[in-house]
């Protein structure tokens, strides 16, 4: 039996759905548990791109059953939007897909509120999917439930009561506020398509950790984006880090064998925020277009720089991290030098620590490492044994400084380009 957790160690895109892809090989479950449709997770199979948002990377594999947890929250038209794009590559889902009946629902009136806040100088660069409202009627306990679905009249009365509120909130200034019955009659006809998949969750998945089955924890973001532990404000409005996967799926933490934590061989961010490795130059924009650094839910262009030690080390704290997997590591291939962010000077002084607020995050001059590069494509090499020498180093530099073994290497973004330690 074994319960692993998979996080990202940096602002997301770290490629976890690949590495949730190969380790699901292995696992009866694969069980999502914070986010909504605002992160996407791309995995490649024999040339074919899929991209999912919200449905588990594990649904790719034939005999794992997935199951959407209570700390998810679920937009209905991106939910089947996947169904319908799975059916149409012949993806047999029947009887492998669970939605909590606790988890909250992304409505018209969340994803309008979130238009309306990304204006002026409050803008921090949200997906506009309506993450963050839904998150705050979540905690305002005014939120809607996947279970509230089953009673139509109620499921009517809730939503027109948050209609209400919008509607007050908003006087004079949302102009794209329809009424109520031309909102709820299309939305209720997409929502109460979920009713089928929707289930105890939490209960399957205690049953399956007493039965001794394999599952996999899976976040969406990354420890960066965590609304605790990020770049606050310019973050996520859940907890993406491995702490949340326990309440994200109603599992307790002794029940958590591993923390994979995921790392680029490199550091990219979508949207503002600080991002002391930042790289504006021919290399940044090389990386950019080398590793495909578009965002897969947005297409917005991935800002790019060089992995940062002090970072990634504050993650693997938080997180408890077991083991890590480095994935885009063949994005380095054509560099002559490789650079790797040490420490930082934070006025005038050196620091080994990454910065605990955004003034002194923008603050910090990056301290680097020269690693020389190894000027050969990865892609042809399927054990560590065979990688150029310059590689290997660059991992191992890594290793000493993270104090974390590197036990998945990603080479290419095909699934079965990985290596395994």
């Amino acid at each position: 039996m074994s319960v692993t957790i998979v996080v990202g160690g940096q602002w997301g895109d770290e490629g976890k759905g690949k590495i949730v892809d190969i380790l699901s090989a292995d696992a009866d479950g694969v069980a999502r548990y914070q986010g909504g449709a605002n992160a996407g997770h791309t995995i490649l199979i024999d040339k074919k791109q899929y991209v999912l948002h919200l449905i588990p990377s594990g649904i790719l594999r034939n005999a794992t059953t997935c199951y959407i947890g209570n700390g998810v929250v679920v937009d209905p038209d991106a939910f089947l939007g996947e169904i319908e794009f799975l059916n149409s590559e012949g993806i047999d889902i029947e009887g492998r897909l669970f939605l909590s009946n606790n988890a909250h629902l992304v409505t018209p009136l969340h994803i309008l509120s979130d238009k309306a806040s990304e204006t002026g100088s409050n803008k921090i660069g949200t997906t506009l999917r309506g993450i963050g409202p839904a998150y705050t009627d979540k905690i305002s306990r005014i939120g809607i439930r996947a279970i509230d679905l089953l009673n139509e009249a109620d499921f009517k009365s809730k939503l027109h009561n948050n209609y209400e509120l919008f509607a007050s909130r908003s006087a004079g200034s949302n102009s794209e506020l329809p009424s109520f019955d031309k909102l709820f009659e299309p939305y209720w006809a997409s929502a109460s398509k979920l009713i089928p998949y929707l289930s105890d969750v939490t209960a399957q998945l205690q049953e399956m950790v007493r039965n001794g089955d394999n599952l996999l924890l899976e976040g969406a973001q990354g420890t960066y984006l965590d609304v605790d532990h990020g770049t606050y404000p310019y973050v996520t409005s859940s907890n993406p880090s491995a702490g949340s996967a326990c309440s994200g799926v109603g599992i307790g933490p002794t029940k958590i064998d591993r923390v994979v934590t995921v790392f680029k061989a490199y550091t990219t961010r979508v949207g503002l925020g600080p991002f002391p490795t930042e790289l504006e130059d021919e290399i940044g924009n090389l990386i950019r277009e080398t590793g495909v650094e578009f965002g897969a839910t947005t297409g917005r262009k991935r800002r790019c720089g060089w992995f940062d030690i002090p970072l990634a080390n504050r993650a693997i704290g938080i997180n408890g991290t077991s083991d890590i997997a480095l994935t885009k590591l063949d994005v380095l291939d054509g560099l002559e030098e490789i650079m790797l962010c040490v420490g930082y000077k934070l006025n005038g002084e050196k620091i080994d620590y990454f910065p605990r607020n955004v003034e002194e995050m923008d603050s910090v001059v990056p301290i680097y490492e020269t690693i020389p590069g190894w000027k050969t494509e990865l892609k042809h090499f399927s054990s560590y044994s065979e990688l150029p020498e310059n590689a290997k180093n660059y991992i191992s530099t890594l290793e000493d400084y993270l104090e974390s073994p590197i036990k998945m290497i990603s080479v290419d973004p095909q699934r079965e380009k990985i290596i395994l330690r």
